[in-house]
């Protein structure tokens, strides 16, 4: 099922996530859901709060950047298959030089910007069926890892842009909340004038 996914300006996309378990009820239907969601919108992520979840889970999906041949082969062909699940993930190292990429967000139709993460990350998660793991990823599938953590952190990749950029962005942020803007996907606006 194609769930709504939550725009800009609702609080449950600033609240740090918590930690899941074998128990968490109904893990299977939303993993599901989620991945339908984020297929649905044409994203490469999805974060459970995106969805009204504040819990510590969330997916992605790299294959569209395959096509990018801006990119090297041997990244094209990882990317390809870079689908994963990621519950109760913990970034333990970030490295490497600081590099900007064009960033956008399903919560936040319609506006991208240059965003600065660290090329390298070290990261410890749990998978669907709960088995540990340690990665170390780098180039752009860190930085899909890393924007959507950030979700499960109560982040947003606008918080990452320069003060001035924020000032300009403010009056498109405002409008997302409120539902003025069109997109192709089921949204949820949190000042939406009925």
């Amino acid at each position: 099922m194609v769930l709504p996914i939550i725009a800009y300006g609702d609080p449950v996309l600033r609240k740090v996530g918590v930690d899941i378990d074998t128990d968490y009820e109904g893990l299977e239907t939303l993993l599901i859901n989620m991945k339908e969601t984020m297929e649905n919108a044409h994203g490469v992520g999805l974060a459970a709060p995106q969805i009204g979840r504040v819990i510590r889970l969330f997916l992605v999906d790299a294959s569209p950047f395959a096509e990018d041949d801006e990119l090297d082969q041997k990244e094209r062909d990882f990317l390809a298959t870079f689908k994963k699940t990621f519950i109760n993930a913990k970034i333990t190292k970030e490295e490497g030089e600081s590099w900007a990429f064009s960033e956008g967000c399903l919560s936040i139709p319609n506006i991208r910007e240059d965003v600065f993460r660290q090329e390298k990350i070290t990261i410890q998660y749990l998978d669907e069926n709960f088995e540990e793991h340690t990665e170390v990823l780098d180039g752009l599938a860190a930085r899909i890892v890393q924007h959507e953590y950030d979700h499960i952190e109560g982040i947003l990749f606008t918080d990452k842009v320069s003060s001035l950029k924020k000032r300009l962005l403010k009056k498109k942020l405002e409008n997302i909340s409120k539902g003025k803007i069109d997109v192709d996907y089921r949204m949820k606006f949190p000042l939406l004038k009925r």
